[in-house]
């Protein structure tokens, strides 16, 4: 993925202790995306807003409240996840990139 013309926040968003990283973009129309690194562990994320999560590098696999079942998700894949819910997200190895899209 790329994007043009965007205003990028130089200050990263910091989660468990360094182990998930991302960085906010504004894109010309004002909608705002997060681009980042998810390491090697387990992570809980709540969300506010529902977003839609596209794997650009990498694997993980997501289980989505209210769901049981653990579904995978390599590059060129994506989840999505409703809002006031929230998700697990396991990577087991290497690092996860991502862009996480906030859905109105």
């Amino acid at each position: 993925m790329k994007f043009n013309n965007v205003t990028a926040a130089a200050k990263a968003n910091i989660y468990f202790e360094g182990k998930v990283v991302s960085h906010k973009i504004t894109l010309p129309d004002k909608t705002t995306k997060t681009l980042g690194l998810i390491f090697a562990g387990n992570y809980y994320f709540g969300t506010e807003q529902a977003e839609r999560m596209d794997v650009t590098d990498g694997s993980c696999s997501v289980i989505i409240d209210g769901s049981k079942d653990s579904n995978s998700y390599r590059a060129g894949q994506h989840f999505d996840i409703p809002a006031n819910s929230g998700f697990s997200i396991k990577v087991e190895t290497g690092i996860c990139q991502y862009v996480c899209s906030y859905i109105d």
